[in-house]
């Protein structure tokens, strides 16, 4: 017969380490690869144009449900850091531009929808599995990865984002 306390027990340690998955890992690796690549409108994205904020990478394709319920989170986040030295690439893998575009408009989300449609850019940043996020820093490096579906719009997530945001442009936003 199980106790009650070696239920409990067990459940917080469930608890406790699905908490443990949900975090940001660090990146230790190379430099970050290249991303050049056009939005879902034809216009042109290359993340050095970005230099100087932090950026989040997201690889996602609508066929991908952990994909599809991770997007409203990432939009969430995308408006509380609103003003902010922050933005979202959402890379789409392998699809066109009327797939993505019109789930990006039936989601109603406020940040770039970028085709990997050949998906040598997913591959370039070792996005094998989807989704697959990304967290560049100002300095263009990538300082964290996530593989999986994350609440982006979190407390915990959020003050990591936070933490990457150059302090001099967090100062003069904050005194306006």
């Amino acid at each position: 017969m199980i106790s009650g306390r070696w239920l409990v027990g067990a459940s917080l340690a469930l608890l406790s380490t699905f908490a443990l998955a949900q975090e940001l890992k660090p990146w230790g690796r190379a430099p970050t690869p290249l991303l050049e690549l056009a939005d879902v409108q034809g216009g042109a994205h290359k993340l050095g144009d970005y230099r100087g904020k932090v950026v989040l990478v997201n690889f996602w394709a609508t066929w991908c449900v952990p994909c599809r319920e991770e997007m409203p989170s990432l939009e969430r986040l995308r408006l509380a850091m609103d003003g902010k030295p922050f933005v979202i690439l959402a890379v789409n893998v392998g699809e066109g531009a009327r797939v993505a575009g019109d789930f990006g408009m039936k989601l109603d989300l406020g940040f770039p929808l970028l085709l990997d449609r050949d998906t040598r850019t997913a591959k370039s940043w070792g996005a094998r599995v989807l989704p697959a996020s990304y967290l560049v820093g100002p300095d263009g490096a990538i300082r964290y990865s996530y593989v999986g579906e994350l609440d982006w719009s979190s407390e915990v997530i959020r003050r990591r984002v936070e933490s990457l945001l150059p302090k001099e442009k967090l100062r003069s936003a904050s005194a306006q």
